[in-house]
């Protein structure tokens, strides 16, 4: 059990996170990073608003019944639609979508890794064309610090390269390398530049490097050095096994700064989630609640359901007997089906505000088993829950 506070004055950024306490059995902490938007308790995890809006839900959704802290929007998405002067007008991403608690913007390099063909990589920058209309657009690390300053979130995100999986060590290193110099670059333009809305900013750098250890340790020292508010670990989550997933994840927390906050980008499940708790990850997005939701794939405590199934029609029990601080509990797995087989848009409405509902109860209560120091036990025998099939 441990507490320190740790204040980060990066030119014009400024965050305080705190540690409040750490698990006896494993890796996990449980903390808070404050912005100038609010706290964020930790662990946490973030709803994806890729495009300024979580799919489906209402901003008073989010945070009265979901209990969102922080949410996510993607500069590459944004920057094409609604775009930037759009943004601006509106004096931000906060004041467009009314969202008033933390917000984060991921930079858009898996956004450009995805475009594949539509793509062309250089030490400048990446040159793509739009997945709307093939229109023709530049990405800089300089840029993509002006897009976030205009987007206005809390945390943004140092332009990368995301490598897929597999690649070849020789494409990891030299991919990794690259990624470093532009952080350069990305630091440079944030430090002479500032928010434009009155409130203050945060840069987070990304480490890189594949699934080959020696890469990710040097990744991870050299953004370490950057001596950043907070640092991301990326490029993971894109095909590797679950075995790897852990391995790179244990292998760069044990390296970055114990008093500066971790984010795992783009994990995962809920079983992926608990796990890199324990390893020490403190943030974590991913779309998976969302997107399984709008395939009726529900998340649940005893495991996960298929509600088109067969065997829910008359079902009618609520969607998770066991989660009593959900929302849904007005709603059977029977009615959720009939809505789902019926085409009903509030079918996707109703799983998805129960999908994230159930991620921000899972982190909530592995931050209150960290704080009792019985995290690892709790997690153990969750974990093999979670991943049964109902």
């Amino acid at each position: 059990m441990e507490c320190y506070l740790w204040q980060a004055l990066f030119f014009n950024s400024f965050m305080h996170f705190i540690s409040e306490a750490t698990d006896p059995g494993s890796k996990a902490r449980a903390g808070t990073i404050t912005t100038d938007h609010g706290t964020i308790e930790t662990p946490i995890f973030m709803p994806v608003g890729t495009l300024g809006t979580v799919k489906g839900v209402h901003q008073h959704e989010l945070e009265k019944d979901i209990k969102a802290q922080i949410i996510l929007g993607n500069t590459y998405h944004l920057y094409l639609r609604p775009g930037t002067e759009v943004l601006a007008h509106a004096n931000g991403l906060h004041r467009f979508n009314g969202w008033k608690r933390p917000l984060l913007t991921d930079s858009g390099g898996f956004q450009v890794y995805s475009l594949g063909h539509r793509r062309k990589i250089t030490e400048e920058g990446v040159t793509f064309r739009s997945h709307i209309d093939g229109s023709k657009h530049f990405f800089s690390p300089e840029g993509v610090m002006d897009i976030q300053r205009t987007i206005g979130a809390d945390i943004i995100m140092a332009f990368d390269e995301c490598t897929p999986f597999p690649c070849t060590y020789d494409y990891a290193r030299t991919s990794m390398e690259m990624t470093h110099r532009w952080l350069k670059r990305c630091v440079d333009r944030f430090n002479e530049t500032e928010g434009h809305y009155g409130y203050r900013q945060t840069l987070f750098p990304i480490v890189q490097g594949s699934t080959y250890k020696d890469l990710r340790t040097a990744s991870a020292e050299a953004i370490a050095r950057f001596d950043l508010p907070g640092n991301a670990i990326g490029g993971l989550s894109v095909g590797e096994p679950d075995e790897e997933l852990y391995g790179m994840t244990e292998q760069v927390a044990n390296i970055l700064p114990e008093e500066k906050p971790r984010y795992l980008m783009g994990v995962g499940t809920p079983v992926n989630i608990l796990e890199c708790i324990g390893l020490g990850i403190d943030l974590f997005d991913c779309v998976l609640p969302t997107r399984n939701a709008r395939h009726g794939m529900l998340f649940t405590q005893k495991g996960i359901i298929n509600i088109k199934n067969l065997k829910w029609k008359n079902d009618h029990s609520v969607l998770d007997p066991d989660g009593t601080a959900f929302v849904d509990q007005a709603y059977s797995k029977a009615y959720l089906r009939h809505l789902i087989s019926v085409g009903e848009t509030l079918a996707i409405q109703i799983a998805t505000i129960h999908n994230l509902a159930f991620y921000l109860w899972l982190t909530n209560e592995a931050r209150n088993k960290i704080k009792e120091g019985s995290f690892r036990a709790w997690k153990d025998a969750m974990v093999k829950q979670l991943a049964t099939r109902l």
